[in-house]
């Protein structure tokens, strides 16, 4: 016993977990591992003291030496009772501390060596002062705490021991096992007060914290609930009242209205969150308008909704040919559209233009298109169109903003693939609001347009199904950029023949249902029809056909209401009673060969026309006077023409100085219209030429082409239209530019029938085609 008495008192030790006792504590333990319960029963037999030490680790069952803290409290065993479960409850005082100093061997139950740490007194002033502080903070911590009773602190500042002050204070407080050890660890009392002081400072910082946190959480809760609260009157109230007006009841339609459309995630989001916002605004708020008028638009257009195409070739081919006779190219381009759409399954959508004169059937082909397919059909119109808003939209921020014509056209089709018209895309202009054609290039570039994108929507919207077909005039007034985008269908207008089986077919049976006819209340023969075409009307379209057919129409139900017939037969005769006089005449312009007038032919936006052209040499000084509404290329063409018959006057037998001693003047009628274009150098040369050597020109040919300084006759455009002009006047030749020949397969054989065609490489062969007699010496 001697030699251990140096080193300390031997211990039974009671490892505490989650717990750790000062002296001066007392309180209840529950005991229940072994070796514990055999440490106390050890103490019990000797002198009822025992070692406790807390481990470092809670969850540690069998706890080795470096898992117990080497200082510990010894206390005293007051009481122990043993539980029903086996468990034994003790009651311990707290008594010093003491250091392990050795752990001794024993297999039953833990035995150390320990050594006691009573404690030291103090007189130091500054003690009393720690004292008197850590008081001070307890009672700030117990205010912020709600853990520790205020009758504690009346028992704690009763305490006029330092140290033990300290082990009380901290006992009470809720620390980790770690810092309360390290209070057990300070033996010295100033330091052991001084850290108290710290922790204290600590814990009172992060229970304000806390209170602050929970302080503002609970106002949120309250703000909350309150809101929920309100809402739910109202739409109690709204019950009663069976009213939905409220904002809530909007929301709500457009949630549900959201819940049953199927819309792309990114729509569906952005969507959502529209009509979160919308849910937030305030009802006076007058951009609340403005959010469900968007939200409205996002959930009224077809996402995903597609028509599923009819990829029948046969039935198409019936569709076209029973809406329009003849336009074999067109007809054909849109059945190879549908064959390789039946092949490919998914193409994108080409971008057809149609080109030619008013009233040939451009815009109701685009809807037999439609029709044809078994696709929904919307129409633009783009004419006049100048600002760059009316294709992409305005930005959503303006007041009365909308989404352009693309947009509002997707709605009102409804699908995702309809056929749309664009039409009149010549007649765009641009100006200082924009240029709508560069608008335009997104939506018609294959590649771009699966992510058009409308100011007005935002949300990138997929055109790429949509089968666009755009009309046109003429293809220069159309932006070169779009032109590029388009494939070129060209109609140029119809032989008398054609008009008359559209005549007979279509307008017809039409203007009788439309003014109430029976089909055969009211005959009209094909020659009374032909006479129709020939003296009433002059265009490539029918549209004129269609107003003088419908006025023959008028006329016979006026005449079958008042004069009480049953039917009623209209013959060629009869015609002029109906329409009144011709107003047109029907054949060549000339009756007879003349000197100095010849017929061209010229190209207009309403197709073909033939232009007298007329040439008087009248003694003067040389001047050379052109009239008629001239362009700057028909003035060119005019002085390339007088050019040419001045370097040839000696060949042609014309006095080489001609020009010097008369003025010629170069006159082109046909009214006002503009002339313009590089078509009438052979026809100015000829008038010329004929009027200066006195030869006549033959009045059945017509001719068209461009003139060299060298006599070189130039190739042209738009023969078909030229030739069906010619052929509606009643020429029977036309001489056109050797280069065009290849062109000649497009006209229709009816007219090739009628009309000769000769092409002409030299000013020679014109001449030779066109003058009839022998010169007859000088002019």
């Amino acid at each position: 016993m001697g030699p251990h008495k140096m080193k300390g008192r031997r211990f039974p030790l009671l490892p505490l977990r989650g717990l750790l006792v000062y002296p001066s504590m007392v309180l209840h333990l529950d005991v229940g591992r072994d070796k514990s319960v055999k440490a106390l029963e050890k103490a019990m037999v000797d002198d009822n003291l025992i070692l406790l030490c807390s481990q470092s680790e809670v969850n540690i069952e069998e706890p080795t030496q470096e898992d117990i803290f080497r200082i510990g409290t010894v206390a005293k065993v007051r009481q122990m009772l043993k539980l029903p479960n086996g468990t034994i409850r003790v009651l311990v005082e707290g008594m010093e501390r003491a250091e392990i100093v050795e752990y001794l061997d024993n297999e039953e139950y833990y035995e150390v060596l320990a050594k006691e740490q009573p404690e030291e007194e103090s007189d130091d002033p500054e003690v009393d002062a720690l004292m008197r502080t850590v008081l001070t903070q307890f009672e700030h911590y117990i205010n912020l705490s709600k853990k520790v009773t205020p009758e504690t602190l009346a028992a704690v500042s009763d305490i006029e021991e330092p140290g033990r002050l300290a082990d009380v204070i901290t006992s009470h407080l809720s620390l980790k096992i770690k810092d309360k050890q390290e209070i057990l660890e300070t033996i010295e009392v100033r330091m052991r007060l001084e850290k108290l002081l710290d922790i204290l400072n600590n814990e009172r910082e992060v229970l304000e914290l806390e209170r602050k946190i929970s302080q503002r959480v609970k106002k949120q809760m309250e703000k909350t609930q309150k809101e929920y609260y309100l809402r739910e009157q109202m739409k109690a109230i709204q019950k009663e009242l069976g009213e939905k007006e409220g904002r809530a009841g909007e929301v709500e339609e457009l949630r549900a209205q959201l819940e049953e459309k199927n819309l792309p995630e990114k729509v569906r989001e952005k969507t959502l969150k529209e009509i979160d916002r919308l849910e937030k605004m305030p009802a006076s708020s007058a951009e609340g308008g403005v959010i469900r008028n968007y939200v409205d638009w996002l959930l009224s257009l077809p996402w995903s909704n597609k028509t599923e195409d009819d990829l029948d070739l046969t039935k198409a081919e019936q569709v076209l040919d029973e809406d329009h006779y003849g336009l074999e190219k067109p007809k054909e381009r849109v059945l190879e559209y549908l064959a390789v759409q039946k092949l490919v399954k998914k193409l994108k959508g080409p971008i057809l233009c149609l080109v030619g004169p008013p009233g040939v059937g451009k815009t109701s082909l685009a809807r037999s298109i439609a029709r044809s397919l078994g696709r929904e059909f919307v129409r633009i119109s783009l004419g006049g169109v100048r600002d760059e808003a009316e294709i992409r939209g305005h930005r959503r921020t303006y007041v009365g903003a909308m989404p352009g014509r693309i947009i509002q056209g997707m709605k009102t089709a409804g699908t995702l693939n309809p056929v749309f018209l664009l039409d009149e895309i010549d007649k765009m202009a641009s100006d200082f609001r924009g240029d709508p054609s560069s608008a335009l290039l997104e939506v018609l570039d294959p590649e771009q347009n699966n992510t058009f994108s409308d100011h007005f929507v935002e949300v990138p919207f997929d055109l790429s199904n949509v089968m666009f077909v755009t009309t046109a005039n003429a293809v220069h007034n159309i932006p070169r950029p779009l032109l590029d985008r388009m494939e070129m269908l060209y109609i140029p207008g119809y032989t008398e023949l054609e008009k008359l089986q559209i005549g007979t077919r279509y307008l017809l049976p039409k203007q009788k249902r439309e003014h109430g006819l029976e089909p055969n209340q009211l005959q009209i023969g094909e020659e009374a029809l032909l006479r129709t075409i020939r003296e009433y009307t002059r265009e490539s379209g029918v549209r004129n056909l269609e107003q003088q057919i419908a006025a023959l129409c008028r006329k016979a139900a006026k005449k079958i209401v008042s004069e009480d017939q049953e039917t009623l037969a209209i013959g060629p005769e009869e015609i002029k009673d109906y329409l009144g006089v011709p107003k047109f005449r029907y054949g060549v312009a000339e009756l007879e060969d003349q000197i100095g007038t010849v017929t061209g032919l010229a190209w207009t936006e309403v197709g073909g026309e033939t232009l007298v052209i007329e040439v008087t040499v009248v003694p003067g000084s040389g001047k050379l006077i052109l009239t008629g509404k001239l362009g700057d290329v028909m003035k060119e063409s005019a002085q390339a023409a007088f050019s040419y018959t001045r370097s040839k006057a000696t060949e042609l037998g014309i006095d080489s100085d001609f020009h010097e001693k008369n003025d010629i003047h170069i006159h082109i009628p046909e009214g006002a219209i503009p002339k313009d274009g590089p078509s009438a150098g052979i026809t100015i040369a000829t008038a010329l030429i004929s009027a200066l050597t006195g030869r006549h020109v033959s009045k059945d040919v017509a001719m068209t082409g461009e003139i060299t300084l060298r006599g070189r006759v130039l190739p042209i455009g738009g023969l078909k239209e030229k030739s069906l002009a010619a052929h509606r006047a009643g020429y029977k030749k036309i001489l056109l530019p050797k280069d065009n020949e290849r062109d000649l397969r497009d006209i229709p054989d009816s007219v090739k029938e009628d009309v000769a065609f000769v092409p002409v490489a030299h000013m020679d062969q014109v001449l030779e085609h066109a003058l009839v007699e022998q010169q007859s010496g000088p002019h």
